[in-house]
């Protein structure tokens, strides 16, 4: 089921994205959501992989832009750092971390509500929103399991792909690697088919109908994509119930 629950909601989160683009008022709303992703994507960082370099003897202000500039990859992070050691400016801070008064996230906010002036502008800029919402949920792999799988001999990009198949389960991980490896990392982004009997079912229940045009909804739909465990949590929420239908409907 959850296979199929992570089909059912990329193409459900298509869906919303339609329906939520014909309502200009909804665009409040997903800017301030943006300005937030934006907030933690430039605050965040994976604290066992700081500990790692930082036990290696680099400054944290250094492992901290290395980190950030390689996503968060242990072994990239520690090559920048070494072929960066010389380098004048390895301690200028990142753009986007030297301001105390704008951050980014704010800039980001005000550049995004200053362009909704009329139902094509707002319908455009929701647009981007979502797209940016999209590219904020970027799979990050738990550092400690890159490198313990790394030491069995796969490569990088073998492990990445792995652990992103496994939602960051190590040992779930080690057997993708040495089994059939499916389903692959492209099967993860593909939808359900939106002409089978199933999607129809679920597309055709009015309670769902309902909670796609709620923007809460698509940020729901978006989480449980990046964090299945959180699925619990949405379908208890009032706003989000339709996700109680599907599982149903799916039953």
């Amino acid at each position: 089921f959850q296979t199929e629950l992570r089909k059912i909601l990329l193409s459900l989160i298509e869906v919303a994205q339609k329906l939520l683009a014909l309502s200009p008022g909804a665009v409040e709303l997903f800017t301030k959501a943006n300005a937030m992703l934006d907030e933690d994507e430039e605050e965040r960082v994976d604290e066992t992989a700081l500990r790692q370099l930082t036990e290696m003897g680099f400054p944290e202000s250094r492992a901290v832009k290395a980190l950030r500039l390689n996503h968060m990859s242990v072994p990239q992070a520690m090559e920048w750092l070494i072929e960066h050691a010389d380098d004048p400016a390895i301690d200028t801070p990142l753009p986007g971390h030297t301001s105390p008064g704008t951050t980014g996230a704010e800039a980001s906010a005000e550049a995004a509500a200053g362009s909704s002036e009329d139902d094509e502008e707002a319908r455009d800029e929701l647009t981007e929103i979502f797209k940016k919402i999209r590219r904020k949920r970027a799979f990050r792999a738990d550092a400690r399991a890159v490198i313990s799988l790394m030491e069995m001999g796969f490569d990088e990009k073998e492990v990445m792909d792995a652990l992103r198949v496994s939602n960051n389960q190590q040992s779930a991980a080690c057997e993708w690697l040495l089994g059939d490896r499916k389903p692959s990392p492209e099967e993860l982004d593909k939808g359900i088919d939106p002409n089978s009997p199933l999607f129809q079912a679920i597309l055709d229940n009015p309670v769902v109908q309902l909670g796609l045009t709620n923007p809460k909804t698509l940020l729901a739909f978006e989480d449980m994509l990046e964090n299945p465990l959180n699925s619990t949590q949405w379908m208890n929420d009032p706003e989000t119930g339709p996700m109680l239908q599907i599982s149903r409907i799916f039953q």
